[in-house]
């Protein structure tokens, strides 16, 4: 499988469990003292850092070190719109489609070495 795929599909899950370990203690965990939300949080996170440091590790044999970081605003975006509307229940706004809109010509301009 090529590396840039694994990277993405690595970055994916990652970003699952970063939204989750940094935002869903705002909607279970708002009752409880912050110490209990930031423990249970750093547990969730270490499964993200499961994740993604061989998906940069992997990505960066194919990637250079820009193209990773935008790639990984693209999906964290893109993990993190729908988490916000389906789990946070947040109210979706066009400035979600203004920012993806930007991060789309960040990846262009960041890629378009490779494109050409």
């Amino acid at each position: 499988m090529s590396p840039v795929v694994v990277s993405v599909s690595l970055l994916l899950c990652s970003n699952v469990f970063m939204t989750f370990a940094w935002y869903a203690h705002l909607k279970e965990l708002h009752h409880r003292p912050w110490l209990i939300a930031a423990l249970v949080s750093w547990g969730i996170a270490l499964f993200e850092y499961l994740f993604q440091v061989p998906a940069n590790r992997i990505g960066y044999s194919v990637m250079n070190i820009g193209q990773l970081k935008i790639l990984q605003e693209v999906i964290t975006l893109s993990v993190f719109v729908p988490f916000s509307v389906l789990y946070l229940r947040e109210p979706l706004r066009l400035d979600y489609l203004w920012a993806g809109l930007r991060l789309l010509g960040a990846v262009y301009f960041i890629f378009r070495g490779r494109l050409v």
